[in-house]
């Protein structure tokens, strides 16, 4: 019996910072370094920090490489997915043989903890973009917030990020995501601003609670208090909107797969799927009510919006 394909690249989807991203994922659902509160996929199941081959890069490589030859518009290959890429020791590879066969720009998502290792600052040293996040400066804040692997220190993922700064050619857009009552203390705030002073990133990009998260408790904060937030933190600081695109050229794909892969990475909104597969909300809702039926997703109410997450 042949062995089914595993999809480990999915999209393009629309990224508020990416314009139109390829996702790629290599690494098992939720296999992370951080439990966070607010995270999207819903609580971390391997919590672990220690690398290792999780999965060869080269079918991923493969996939990758059919998604560029299906002629979508793809602004930046992106590996981020179901938990912290930098714990595959494939990463170094996979971006190496990206950057052979094409000019699209690779981007890394990562939650930092691990970047006070040298030989992770070494494997993202050939990536174009490297968006690293920071929520906490303070360890109590960073366990209550991020909820993290028991040997990571907060001091040293801020003393990694400082060293990479140093040695990376590319880009650094650092991520903060506030929650309400956990890490957006003004006395906080002000360690974290002195912390991205240190890191010296090409932008710093405030982000909030918007998707459904692991935990209810998880709330975000308005507009005006990240505006006033971003205004203290100076001219590379910026508060991330809504991504608002033009939908993509309509194109021959299996949508039952497609929606699927979607939704395994994300709680998704039927609006999300029908931009980032280019096709009307009427002929995505056939297939997601047959993917409800067979039981593989679920509906979640989130904020008066609809998410379809995997069941």
């Amino acid at each position: 019996m042949k062995r089914k394909t595993v999809i480990r690249v999915y999209g393009p989807v629309p990224s508020r910072r990416l314009g139109y991203s390829l996702g790629v994922d290599i690494l098992p659902f939720k296999t992370c370094t951080l439990d966070c509160v607010y995270c999207q996929l819903g609580p971390t199941t391997n919590l672990t920090a220690e690398r290792k081959k999780f999965m060869d890069c080269l079918p991923i490589l493969e996939q990758i490489r059919d998604s560029i030859d299906s002629k979508k518009r793809i602004d930046y290959i992106t590996f981020s997915g179901s938990g912290e890429p930098t714990l595959n020791t494939e990463l170094k590879k996979c971006i190496r043989h990206i950057k052979s066969f094409t000019d699209i720009p690779v981007a890394v998502l990562t939650n930092a903890t691990l970047l006070g290792r040298a030989s992770v600052r070494k494997a993202l040293i050939e990536a174009d973009l490297v968006v690293p996040s920071l929520d906490a400066a303070e360890q109590s804040v960073f366990e209550k917030t991020n909820r993290p692997h028991p040997s990571l220190r907060i001091k040293e993922i801020i003393l990694g990020l400082e060293k990479f700064r140093e040695i990376f050619k590319g880009k650094i857009w650092l991520e903060v995501m506030l929650v309400k009552g956990f890490n957006d203390s003004p006395e906080h705030v002000k360690k974290l601003k002195e912390a991205v002073e240190k890191i010296c990133p090409d932008k710093v990009q405030l982000n909030t609670v918007v998707r459904p998260p692991a935990e209810e408790t998880a709330r975000p904060l308005n507009r005006e208090e990240l505006e006033s937030i971003c205004r203290q933190w100076g001219d590379l600081c910026e508060v991330i909107a809504d991504f608002k695109k033009l939908r993509q050229k309509v194109l021959s794909i299996d949508i039952t797969s497609e929606v699927l892969a979607m939704v395994r990475r994300r709680p998704v909104t039927l609006d999300d799927l029908s931009v980032s597969l280019g096709k009307h909300k009427n002929e995505i809702i056939k297939h997601l009510n047959a993917l409800l039926d067979d039981k593989k997703i679920k509906t979640r109410e989130h904020k008066g919006n609809t998410y379809y997450e995997p069941v």
